[in-house]
This record gives C-alpha cells, sequence and structure tokens, in this order.
C-alpha cells in the first residue's frame, strides 16, 4: 500500500471519529470526549489533509467549524473582534501565538494578557459604556 493510499484511509477514519463527537460537542452541548481529544484527532487530519492536497474533501471537518449554532442564540456584531488562542496546547504554541499576536498589532504595541480558565462552550463579552453594563 502505498503512502498516499494509508494516508487516505486514515484521513477517511479520522473524519468519521471525528463527526459523532463534533455533532454532540456542537449540536448537544454534551461533549463526550475532552476538548484535547479533539483537537488532536482534528490536527492529525489537518496535518494529512496538508500534506497530501488531494485528500481535502469539501465536508471534511477541516473544511467547517463545528455546526449550525443553535437557534436560541442571536446574531451579535462586536465593536471589537472575539478572538481565541488557536488552542495552544503547550508552551511552543503558546509562544507562537504571542509571536502572531505582536506581528499583527505592530512593532510599538504594548501586550498585556489576562488568563483564565475557560469554560469550554461559551463565550462572553461585556462592555460598560458610560459606567453602564
Amino acid at each position: 500500500m502505498s503512502d498516499v493510499e494509508r494516508a487516505r484511509k486514515r484521513a477517511e477514519t479520522l473524519r468519521r471519529e471525528i463527526e459523532e463527537p463534533n455533532y454532540r460537542y456542537y449540536v448537544l452541548d454534551h461533549p463526550t470526549i475532552s476538548y484535547a481529544e479533539f483537537y488532536f484527532l482534528l490536527r492529525e487530519l489537518q496535518g494529512l489533509e496538508a500534506e497530501h492536497p488531494e485528500l481535502v474533501t469539501p465536508d471534511s471537518p477541516t473544511q467547517r467549524v463545528g455546526a449550525a449554532p443553535l437557534s436560541e442564540f442571536g446574531e451579535v456584531k462586536h465593536a471589537v473582534p472575539m478572538t481565541s488562542m488557536d488552542n495552544a496546547f503547550d508552551e511552543a504554541e503558546l509562544r507562537e501565538w504571542d509571536q502572531r499576536v505582536r506581528k499583527g498589532l505592530g512593532p510599538d504595541a504594548s501586550v498585556i494578557y489576562t488568563a483564565e480558565p475557560k469554560y469550554d462552550g461559551a463565550s462572553v463579552n461585556l462592555r460598560y459604556e458610560r459606567g453602564a453594563l
């Protein structure tokens, strides 16, 4: 079996392994595997597809973000975009993210970080304007 054929079979397997946890996490809000486990599977698939672009399919989990939001959530336009750390799982990935932030902000920008525990699946953006929340 060729390397490309092995990669194709592994990519198919990974897509199947990702699909159910993806649905349970994004649609049912009831994850069955940890966030880290899910993203390690997704990263492996991303790696295979990067090495073999011919394996990318329109329905691949790498070609979409989760699932459609629940109907209970309305659409909100933020004055300042909400961003994330791009799933940094170790110090090296955190440092790479920091470098991208600094590059994006420009050489004279001052960067201060605040770190807090992440409660997966929810994001909150609160604003005070003229003393009112």
